[in-house]
């Protein structure tokens, strides 16, 4: 590896080690404001669930189409999605990338259930719900996978479209808007406080950000270790 690679690879490792950190602290004190169930929060929370739900309840075609939406991007939709991924990158000989996909999926959607089991948050409840979804609230398991599987996407695939600027900017808009329009869409069914959305995004882009920071570490020891046993 030359001084500039290794510089490279050293910069890419404190952006994404830094970026962990500053995901991880705002959904820390989200985390926090849930369970203390602070005041502004909830009325924030309550107020845009009832303002949405008044809209949707009249519109069923809106409904139907959210529901479409949610169910297209699944979080199942987005692991069999990444598990074609993995397979294609093995091909291609990218091994060590396709472990990273495989274990940032993973990590994320275990840690997701996990911690919709350790707040316990129930979801909004209406007298003429539009939509259902059985589990917790917090955080938002489509928002958490939309935001951690349109970013293990783009981050895999971006390199092979770095000379095509059109490709390029159409996979960094689908990796921002798909996870957007989800979380918003869990939120007009009426299944999701806008809180549980915003926590899933940021926790899913911070298991992306530690599962990359991980994978550079690793990479650059080895990259330490080869140099040591050339010399």
């Amino acid at each position: 590896m030359s001084r500039d690679q290794e510089h490279a690879l050293e910069v890419r490792l404190a952006v994404a080690a830094a970026g962990t950190v500053v995901l991880l602290v705002p959904f820390a004190v989200l985390a926090a404001m849930v369970v203390g169930d602070v005041d502004w929060l909830h009325r924030i929370d309550q107020d845009v669930s009832v303002t949405v739900h008044d809209y949707a309840v009249t519109r069923p075609g809106l409904v139907d189409f959210m529901a479409a939406w949610c169910l297209a991007f699944d979080p199942w939709v987005w692991r069999l999605g990444a598990l074609a991924l993995v397979v294609w990158l093995v091909r291609r000989g990218a091994r060590p990338l396709a472990w990273w996909v495989a274990i940032t999926m993973a990590a994320g959607g275990l840690l997701g259930v996990v911690l919709k089991l350790l707040f316990e948050r129930h979801r909004p409840s209406f007298l003429d719900p539009v939509a259902s979804a059985v589990g917790y609230s917090f955080p938002s398991g489509h928002a958490l996978n939309n935001a951690l599987g349109a970013a293990v996407f783009v981050l895999a695939l971006l390199p092979l479209v770095r000379h095509r600027p059109r490709a390029r900017l159409a996979l960094l808009i689908a990796g921002v808007v798909i996870p957007a329009v989800t979380g918003a869409f869990r939120v007009g069914l009426g299944v999701h406080y806008v809180s549980d959305v915003v926590g899933g995004w940021i926790f899913g882009l911070a298991v992306v950000a530690a599962t990359t920071t991980a994978f550079l570490a690793r990479r650059r020891r080895r990259a330490t270790l080869a140099a040591a046993m050339a010399e």
